[in-house]
């Protein structure tokens, strides 16, 4: 604390807080404290401890010498702190044990760090850390660090195989997994399985962005644990967490938002921390504490393909046409209006029918510029300039999925659920007045021979290149 800024803190009051405190205005200051909490006064000052050593231990910097002197400085604390237990100092329990086990803690004198220890009867520590390149993360797993997908740092890809190649247990809780996504791991994760590693993977049906493919795989997995819920309307898993646990006590996790994809794991604008047990015990043993309870719960139920796998299927089909039906019913909250360059258009059209007299018009525009959209509102303007009139409406196209997409557009801008009918691939629509008409329907006999060649007011031919072969 330098100078006087005042709003929040929770700073221990030392010499030159408490000097800058007394400068300070009683009259015209609240100031707030509290005594230290006896639970929280280990973490609390051995974190202010860690602040001040880290500072100090900048200030040496004598070349050669630079990592002696530090670990000299180490080594000299912890002698002290033995001292004081011989002396029973504070409240030291003067007995040998915790002296051997301080006097444990001094480091050698060579200042080297362990990376790894392998023993050569287990077949797969030594194929995966006592080869030539050892498996390991580009990031530290005794610190924290943040992913936000900058060119200059590893990749969450990159990292999370590593990461699979180098744990003991693994646990994922995901809200979904696509395909794309799982395709970039699964090799490291068959590797890590069929070598004795344990994975437990928590997702749901929500939404039904899950792919049936994934989880599938998944299953077929050796020494492989999948629990899923179904119950989407109560229990709404939004999480993003990968834990890779090692025996060693150098376990990591991965929290953020990507999710199970692609786009999430390569090029996304994703952001990811990665914390590691050896910075962060509280936080992955209420990790570990938090899996196991939903692991538990009968909300998240085993998966076993022989017997879930329609199950499964029937839920991400049920999630997929809720999302839809609520994504279109959504959308007639708002008014909606066409970008600058629709309504060009849209006042080209109007001025080829006012001035010119020219009913049959042709639209060209880019792909994805939102020439169903233009139609729509083109048949707003009608409907609105014909009112009391029925403004029958046909709209052709040669795929069931762009008439599908076609019609909720319309609803959307008309701000009408029950819009139109299809006809397409079987289905039979309730009324003809407005009818979204495939190009082989529109060619059945059944359409031409119950509607008359005027029978419609605004027709729509999508995709109008197809007309020549077609029509």
């Amino acid at each position: 604390m330098s100078g006087i800024i005042y709003g929040l803190y929770e700073q221990i009051i030392n010499e030159i807080v408490n000097e800058n405190l007394n400068k300070v205005d009683q009259e015209l200051v609240i100031k707030d404290t509290q005594p230290l909490d006896s639970a929280e006064s280990s973490k609390i000052l051995a974190d202010y401890l860690t602040r001040i050593l880290r500072e100090i231990f900048n200030y040496i910097d004598d070349g050669d010498t630079i990592v002696r002197d530090r670990v000299n400085l180490c080594n000299g604390i912890l002698q002290y702190i033995t001292k004081c237990i011989q002396k029973g100092s504070f409240s030291f329990k003067k007995d040998e044990a915790t002296l051997k086990r301080i006097k444990s803690f001094l480091i050698q004198q060579d200042a080297q760090m362990l990376l790894s220890l392998v023993d050569k009867k287990a077949s797969r520590q030594t194929a995966l850390l006592g080869s030539e390149k050892n498996v390991r993360p580009d990031t530290s797993i005794s610190e924290n660090s943040l992913f936000t997908g900058a060119v200059h740092e590893p990749s969450m890809i990159s990292e999370l195989k590593k990461e699979i190649l180098s744990s003991d247990r693994i646990d994922f809780l995901v809200s979904f997994i696509k395909w794309s996504g799982l395709r970039l791991i699964i090799n490291e994760l068959t590797q890590f399985t069929m070598g004795g590693g344990k994975l437990r993977v928590i997702t749901t049906s929500y939404l039904g962005v899950t792919d049936f493919k994934a989880v599938e795989q998944l299953s077929k997995l050796t020494n492989t644990e999948i629990h899923i819920s179904y119950d989407t309307e109560r229990t709404r898993l939004h999480a993003k967490t990968y834990v890779f646990w090692r025996d060693t006590g150098f376990s990591t996790v991965y929290i953020g938002s990507s999710n199970i994809s692609e786009s999430a794991m390569t090029s996304g604008l994703e952001w990811n921390i990665k914390l590691s047990q050896y910075d962060s015990v509280d936080i992955l043993e209420k990790i570990r504490a938090t899996f196991d309870g939903y692991w538990n719960n009968p909300e998240f139920t085993p998966f076993i393909a022989a017997i879930d796998s329609e199950r499964l299927r029937k839920a991400l089909r049920s999630e997929r046409r809720s999302s839809q039906d609520e994504a279109n019913g959504l959308a007639f909250h708002f008014d909606l209006k066409p970008y600058y360059y629709q309504q060009e258009i849209l006042d080209k059209l109007k001025a080829e029918r006012e001035v010119h007299h020219s009913f049959k018009n042709l639209v060209v525009a880019a792909t994805g510029t939102g020439k169903t959209v233009i139609a729509a509102f083109d048949y707003r303007d009608f409907c609105r300039a014909n009112p009391g009139k029925p403004n029958k409406l046909l709209f052709v196209a040669h795929r069931k999925e762009i008439l599908s997409q076609s019609m909720a557009c319309f609803r959307g801008i008309l701000k009408d659920l029950n819009f139109a009918s299809m006809m397409v691939g079987g289905l039979k629509p309730d009324s003809f007045d407005h009818l979204f008409v495939s190009i082989q329907s529109f060619n059945s006999k059944e359409l031409t021979e119950i509607t008359p060649p005027d029978f419609y007011d605004y027709i729509v031919i999508d995709e109008f290149h197809h007309a020549i072969k077609n029509f």
